[in-house]
């Protein structure tokens, strides 16, 4: 779960960075935040893990990662690339008008985007947002690979001792459905609390 929480929140800020890189009216901050998310989108995860935790180290000269560092990277960036779609369409959800209005009361950009258009674009984000953090959850799974303990790690070393596989495994994956079912509960309160503000 550590894994999890920590790769998803840097997957929410790196999210934020590359939705707001690819409004940009910077060409090349456009043309970097795409060319992110179009790599990330369009490789298997599992690529991205043995990448990070095989090759990048031997492209970044005395770059040194442990399993788990790796394992945070390949994540974080996998995220970022999918929070960014959701985040970007939050913000373009926004009407115009409502930037206009703030910068006709004297708000600066940033005061514009932190006051109206991020708290709006955040609740429209919310849901697709939590859908990553899940698809998170069960991608981290994968980590295994380069040896990272975690859930499934930890099942199969115990069925490799107790040499009972189908317990083990329908115990995993029980586990994983309980998290999974408990935060979309949670996303689903958040949503209605959201929405009884907004019409209030």
């Amino acid at each position: 779960m550590a894994l999890t929480v920590v790769s998803g929140t840097i997957g929410i800020l790196l999210g934020i960075l590359a939705a707001l890189a690819k409004l940009s009216k910077f060409p090349p901050f456009r043309w970097m935040a795409n060319f992110y998310v179009w790599a990330i989108r369009g490789t298997p995860l599992l690529v991205q893990v043995l990448f990070v935790f095989l090759a990048l180290p031997g492209l970044v000269p005395g770059l040194e990662l442990s399993d788990f560092n790796s394992a945070v990277v390949a994540l974080a960036l996998n995220a970022g690339a999918y929070n960014a779609e959701a985040i970007r369409a939050g913000i373009l959800a926004i009407n115009k008008g409502q930037t206009e209005a703030a910068r006709s009361l004297g708000l600066s950009p940033f005061q514009t985007f932190r006051d109206v258009i991020f708290p709006q674009s955040f609740r429209i984000a919310l849901p697709p947002l939590v859908n990553n953090f899940v698809s998170l959850l069960k991608d981290s799974s994968l980590a295994y690979v380069i040896g990272v303990v975690e859930l499934s790690n930890i099942g199969n070393r115990i069925q490799s001792v107790t040499f009972q596989p189908i317990p083990v495994f329908i115990t995993t994956a029980s586990i994983y459905l309980i998290l999974t079912t408990a935060l979309t509960q949670i996303s689903g309160a958040i949503e209605r609390q959201l929405d009884v503000e907004r019409h209030q």
